[in-house]
């Protein structure tokens, strides 16, 4: 059994609560554009997972197992019996891992900009992007990364907000940065999405690469009980760079979807 860590977290608002989780190198800072819209509504419970932000940095390498037990662990510390769970990329990989170990505890899931159903070429991709950082470094690789998370519109419109994004990349423990990277480039859900009998809001960019709209339609229609929202124009970095437009469908839902514990 995986040992958990204690993890750092923040609370904003009030009603049923929501746990939010972020993707690889991130930190619940990924949240901060999201998190005005929905406090009002939903008690949010954002939290860094290990190894990142301000949680314990146990020494890698991690498993998804490990990223599900510290948010149990967390929901026992919290003292809370069922919440909504959402996460983004990776985080949108432990929600659904975490309602099929934990489903008593689960309202909804969100699944946020994450990927399953990958074809060998999917996968071959972003498993040489993993490779090609410990080849040749992180800070080396990320330049293609930036092309694939945010648009050049905002590049142009933004470029601090890409900047402070890149340098909490570097600045992550670059062992723990490529052994989530590791998780998340080999997970893969689709076998066992047809389980989780949750409510289940699956959301992407149009033009997200690795987490397109073609694989998003397959996790929707795998899961019994889900919908699909497609972004139009924007890619991997919704929630940094269009939290506004991220907030509606994920409000619609959240709010349909309350007081059916």
């Amino acid at each position: 059994m995986p040992v958990p860590v204690k993890s750092a977290f923040s609370v904003e608002g009030k009603g049923e609560p929501l746990f939010l989780i972020h993707g690889i190198g991130a930190s619940r800072a990924s949240f901060a554009g999201l998190v005005p819209f929905l406090k009002n509504d939903f008690r949010c419970i954002s939290y860094d997972l290990r190894g990142h932000g301000a949680s314990p940095k146990p020494q890698p390498p991690y498993t998804l197992d490990d990223l599900v037990e510290d948010l149990e662990a967390l929901r026992k510390e919290l003292g809370i019996e069922k919440a909504h769970f959402a996460g983004h990329s990776l985080g949108g990989m432990i929600g659904p891992a975490y309602a099929r170990k934990y489903p008593q505890h689960v309202l909804t899931l969100g699944l946020y900009s994450t990927a399953a159903f990958r074809t060998e070429d999917d996968s071959a991709k972003v498993k040489g992007v993993v490779a090609a950082m410990r080849a040749k470094g992180i800070p080396q690789v990320l330049e293609t990364l930036k092309d694939r998370w945010f648009t050049p519109e905002f590049g142009e419109r933004r470029p601090e907000v890409i900047s402070r994004r890149m340098q909490q990349v570097i600045d992550t423990d670059p062992d723990v940065f490529l052994s989530v990277f590791d998780i998340y480039a080999e997970t893969e859900m689709s076998p066992r999405l047809h389980e989780i009998s949750h409510p289940c809001l699956v959301l992407t960019g149009e033009n997200d690469g690795g987490c397109n709209p073609r694989l998003n339609r397959q996790i929707a229609a795998a899961l019994p009980n889900s919908e699909l929202v497609i972004l139009p124009v924007l890619r991997h970095a919704i929630l940094l760079e269009a939290a506004d437009q991220v907030a509606p469908p994920v409000l619609d839902f959240l709010r349909r979807n309350r007081g059916k514990a």
